[in-house]
């Protein structure tokens, strides 16, 4: 594991992975922008004597790097002092951190009616045509 922080105080740790056998890569979202970090993905873990259960994140290099001038910014030197600052960088990149008013939007299941009764109604505008066809062609 990694120290962020330059200083003595190790309060973020980065998690790497060293084996060599290949393995398939997850697009994992960043825990707090929800956003796909592909390759970007920095894995976070709490250091030690923080209250239990210690929390871990995937953070994208944005969120990250909002998260860093947070630390910086923070007066606190506790071991809580990672759990504080990605609190309030995820009360401010969060998608649900922000009120957006309700769009009217169909569902999958309104969406397999409209569809199923759009081809049923083609279907039979076709068979109309068709039989008018073959009667004006008979006669």
């Amino acid at each position: 594991m990694k120290d962020i922080t330059q200083g003595r105080d190790p309060t973020v740790t980065i998690q790497h992975d060293n084996s060599r056998r290949p393995r398939k890569r997850k697009a994992s979202r960043c825990s707090i922008c929800m956003r796909r970090t592909w390759f970007n993905a920095i894995p976070l873990m709490e250091p030690e004597g923080v209250p239990e259960p210690r929390q871990q994140w995937t953070l994208c290099k944005r969120c990250h790097e909002a998260l860093l001038v947070q630390m910086r910014r923070s007066p606190v030197r506790t071991p809580l002092r990672l759990r504080i600052a990605m609190g309030l960088v995820a009360a401010e990149r969060s998608p649900q951190a922000y009120y957006v008013a309700p769009r009217r939007q169909l569902s999958d299941h309104t969406w397999i009616v409209v569809l199923a009764w759009g081809f049923g109604i083609a279907m039979i505008l076709h068979l109309i045509l068709i039989v008018m066809l073959a009667y004006v062609a008979g006669h």
